[in-house]
């Protein structure tokens, strides 16, 4: 009999042997030294007890300030999973049903067809489903800050044109989580703001974490976002005295700490600690299947996946023969990484205040093989050599041009492309003289702006600050008969973040500069 248990435990999905921190340590160690992050701060679950944590590097590179448990990072699209499961909340309390037409909440919600503003549900606007191209619109929202409101937003889907029909297939959207965000408001008769502390802060004791506008100073110990130099990692897009209510908030504007993330995972991990928070029936509904995602050839490599899925705010598939349920957050100098595996009851954050795509990779990979599969030995030197051939590969399919021989475009060379501009969602940018060169003006968007150059015949917009890192291409059309000349973007860079959507500009001239 008690070799019999023996073996029924070994056979058990659940029967894993005790995560070994020491392996844990050194992975977070040689990420954080092969990547030259600024911070970093790593926790684990398993069996709803905290298991590890560790905290490196400092709130702003050089200031001497110590990231700790309690340090506030963005956590970026980790908040769609949170903007979920207040929606959740409000389908538990009768106040919307996933099934709910959009309109019934939005009324002056509208799509760019008819029919699908009709037919969108409450759901959809979860699962990455509309039809809009990968990012679509996301240039009303990044960069911040911008002049752009949640009303904006509701307003220019309407201009936005599919790229696929309804349904059909799955692209990566945030704009319908801002939409989402706006649905609950609407449902649950507060600001989306109010609604994430009442539904969430408050009963999951989530101390630490931000929602909307908040002093930095009174809350104190805030994690900085970076970006990588020759000279080293510097502070972007700094936090000034007030912290604002960005529009983006619930597709990717929370901010939380290491200890909060990990009592947000163990409420998922562990629902009877907090039996009280989300039915069954809820928690079914946010981890189940909603839109087939592709597998990629990374993930049958990697993890030997057959399955790849959305559910609501939350990514689904298989690692080794284990269920995962994950998201990823990234914004300028900031990334994170929340990977769950149910069946082990063990969960994995990772929080970055720095460029660190490549780093939330590879050490989310070594710290969920020790789950899914120990006896492989993952190491992150493994790993991070695979991805730098994999990105070499990509680099070589797709290389960047050389744009070095860039001059500043002379105010005669665009003499007659020279005006004011406007895109129906995007508003108005100007194309005028300043001195000797021509500058670049988003109206809505500070950010964007930028001098001309030219390479060889062609022009692209140097933008002002560094922090912006994807560059585009103008393209000027002459003016049909009766219409108005026209321009239009794309990137320089083919793999710039998709965010940066340039191509679903269409502006079209409405004056001449004055």
């Amino acid at each position: 009999m008690k070799r019999l248990l023996v073996l029924l435990a070994l056979s058990s999905p659940t029967a894993y042997a005790a995560p070994d921190t020491d392996t844990f340590d050194t992975a977070v160690q040689q990420t954080f030294d092969r990547y030259q992050l600024p911070g970093l701060a790593v926790g684990v679950i398993r069996d709803g007890e905290v298991v590890y944590t560790r905290t490196l590097g400092e709130l702003k590179a050089g200031g001497g300030d110590r990231i700790d448990n309690a340090t506030l990072f963005k956590i970026a699209s980790n908040s769609k999973a949170m903007t979920a499961g207040v929606l959740a909340r409000l389908v538990d309390a009768g106040k919307l049903k996933w099934d709910d037409p959009v309109t019934k909440h939005l009324p002056q919600f509208r799509m760019h067809d008819p029919w699908v503003t009709q037919q969108m549900q409450v759901r959809d606007l979860l699962i990455h489903n509309s039809g809009l191209g990968l990012g679509a619109g996301d240039l009303m929202l990044w960069p911040e800050p911008n002049r752009f409101t949640r009303d904006d937003i509701i307003a220019g889907l309407q201009h936005l044109k599919p790229a696929h029909s309804f349904r059909s297939t799955y692209a990566y959207d945030n704009l319908l989580y801002v939409v989402a965000g706006e649905v609950a408001a609407a449902a649950g008769g507060a600001s989306y703001e109010a609604l994430v502390t009442r539904e969430l802060f408050q009963p999951l004791g989530l101390s630490r974490c931000q929602v909307g506008e908040w002093k930095s100073a009174e809350i104190g110990n805030v994690a900085q976002p970076h970006m990588r130099t020759p000279q080293g990692n510097h502070v972007i897009r700094e936090d000034g005295e007030i912290v604002p209510n960005v529009t983006s908030m619930a597709a990717g504007g929370i901010r939380c700490s290491l200890d909060d993330m990990l009592v947000w995972m163990r409420m998922w991990l562990s629902p009877d600690a907090s039996p009280a928070w989300l039915s069954p029936a809820q928690r079914k509904a946010v981890w189940t299947a909603h839109m087939p995602m592709p597998v990629s050839a990374r993930m049958r490599a990697w993890d030997n996946s057959y399955f790849s899925a959305y559910g609501y705010g939350w990514r689904l598939s298989d690692v080794d023969g284990a269920w995962k349920v994950a998201h990823t957050g990234t914004l300028a100098g900031m990334y994170s990484s929340v990977i769950l595996l149910p069946d082990q009851r063990a969960g994995i954050v990772i929080l970055i205040n720095g460029e660190g795509e490549a780093a939330r990779t590879v050490l989310g990979q070594v710290l969920t093989k020790q789950f899914t599969a120990p006896q492989s030995s993952p190491t992150v030197a493994h790993y991070a050599d695979l991805l730098d051939r994999e990105n070499a590969g990509d680099q070589a399919a797709r290389p960047k041009p050389d744009t070095s021989a860039r001059e500043t475009a002379s105010v005669r060379s665009l003499s007659g492309w020279t005006g004011h501009y406007r895109d129906p969602w995007f508003g108005d940018v100007a194309l005028c003289p300043d001195g000797d060169r021509v500058r670049f003006l988003a109206a809505r968007s500070p950010m964007l702006s930028g001098t001309l150059m030219q390479v060889g015949e062609q022009w692209l917009v140097d933008w002002d600050d560094d922090s912006v890192d994807a560059e585009p291409w103008l393209h000027f059309a002459a003016a049909k008969a009766g219409g108005d000349a026209g321009l239009t973007l794309s990137h320089v860079d083919p793999d710039a973040d998709f965010s940066y959507d340039y191509a679903d500009l269409d502006f079209h001239r409405t004056q001449a500069c004055r």
